[in-house]
């Protein structure tokens, strides 16, 4: 009875053409708080604030607000686990429907860092078959300590929580104030800290709890318009997850200066078994390939869908073998480059170490096929056999405006971005 309810209640919100949101989330024990913090910084590197029309000698490259990403993080080291998301974001309230009345007025309350809400069963210690709201709060300026900070945090997010449930259609109880105060996988991965770690305070509500399938239905078509879902690609895929009874389904807002970030991602975490050293990317989403959206097609937009693997472990490794090519880099100001965005293939950097992390560029291409997707790793004393790299096209990036160059490296370099 109690899920009938709650489906019914989900339809009337659907033909009200209200929002409703979730994050993935995991904090209840030390373990899944690392996996979860793992899995947000790198969901969030594709943030694009700087968008901008480049020429080159062929076509137009252009960026665009809306972007899709599908990632693999392949932990080893903390969790031993995978995790498989695909995510779409956009700074637009046109491409991902947030209510503008909530958007501006998470803006004007000073120390908010994300708006959070989520479907996982256990979001914090003591939460069971509940969902989450989670108002994430910089303890920059706050004085005093632990009780001083919680009831701050308190105070800000009963400031916020009456909007979010009216926004949404959601009817929340507040059930604690989460303090962050491990700082290893921050610093591990040189972020912020800005959704978990030290000197971030997390008020945390709850609500009743909808299965991922359903949610993520309605989710798509509350906030994702009609032309977007229409038009395949990534988020095909993300259906085809949220279809999973281990998955989860994510939504965060993210205030930036100047606008904020809307982010909807659809998650499914594995154990790990047995080492592993032969990377199958799309084994971890259970298809063949991976077609580009076809929102992208009236124009040359070929950072606006990114493949990402990052793969983290305890013993030093590297790249030994990738099936597709390399895509040609250049160094600038320290940063790494892509010199020829009309390429596709794999851009590794780093290449080696405890971290790897791999960018597969789609260039001129439309979809990927599992061959494109495939490398393996080994230890530093394995012997590499590489595949083919690709022409080098300086020349390429010279024609590119310095604006267009930052914006790249932004949305390339995972852990710069520091969020």
């Amino acid at each position: 009875m109690q899920g009938s309810l709650q489906r019914r209640t989900f339809s009337t919100i659907c033909n009200k053409d209200r929002k409703i949101t979730r994050v993935n989330l995991i904090v209840t024990q030390k373990n899944s708080a690392l996996l979860f913090r793992i899995r947000i910084v790198f969901s969030l590197v594709v943030i694009l604030l700087c968008f901008s029309t480049y020429n080159t000698y062929a076509q137009q490259p252009k960026l665009a607000t809306f972007q899709e990403t599908a990632q693999v993080i392949i932990d080893q080291k903390f969790q031993n686990q995978t995790s498989a998301s695909i995510s779409v974001l956009s700074t637009s309230n046109q491409e991902i429907r947030v209510p503008i009345e909530l958007d501006e007025k998470i803006h004007g309350m000073k120390n908010v860092t994300a708006v959070i809400i989520t479907n996982e069963d256990k979001c914090v210690l003591g939460v069971i078959d509940k969902a989450c709201v989670l108002i994430n709060i910089s303890r920059e300026g706050f004085t005093g300590g632990i009780a001083e900070a919680q009831e701050k945090g308190k105070e800000i997010g009963n400031a916020l929580i009456d909007d979010i449930n009216n926004a949404f259609n959601i009817d929340t109880e507040f059930h604690s104030v989460f303090i962050h105060v491990d700082d290893k996988i921050n610093k591990e991965l040189e972020t912020t800290g800005i959704i978990s770690g030290r000197g971030t305070v997390s008020v945390v509500y709850t609500f009743s709890r909808y299965d991922t399938s359903f949610l993520y239905e309605g989710l798509s078509t509350l906030l994702i318009p009609k032309e977007i879902r229409d038009s395949g690609g990534f988020l095909d895929v993300a259906k085809k997850i949220a279809d999973e009874p281990t998955s989860t389904v994510t939504f965060s807002i993210i205030p930036k200066t100047g606008a904020s970030l809307f982010h909807l991602q659809v998650s499914r975490d594995q154990n790990i078994t047995d080492k592993i050293t032969a990377i199958d990317t799309l084994q971890f989403f259970g298809v063949g390939k991976l077609e580009r959206s076809n929102y992208f097609s009236s124009g040359f937009y070929p950072l606006n869908s990114l493949v990402q693997v990052v793969v983290l472990s305890k013993e030093p490794m590297k790249i030994t073998s990738y099936e597709s090519q390399i895509i040609p880099t250049v160094e600038k100001d320290g940063e790494t480059y892509p010199s020829d965005i009309t390429k596709n293939g794999w851009l590794f950097d780093p290449d080696s170490g405890e971290q790897i992390v791999g960018k597969y560029l789609f260039g001129q291409t439309d979809k990927a096929t599992d061959q494109d997707l495939k490398f393996t790793i080994g230890d530093l004393s394995s012997q590499t056999t590489t595949g083919n790299p690709a022409d080098s096209s300086p020349y390429i990036l010279i024609g590119i405006g310095i604006a267009a160059a930052i914006a790249i490296v932004w949305y390339l370099k995972n852990i710069r971005t520091k969020n």
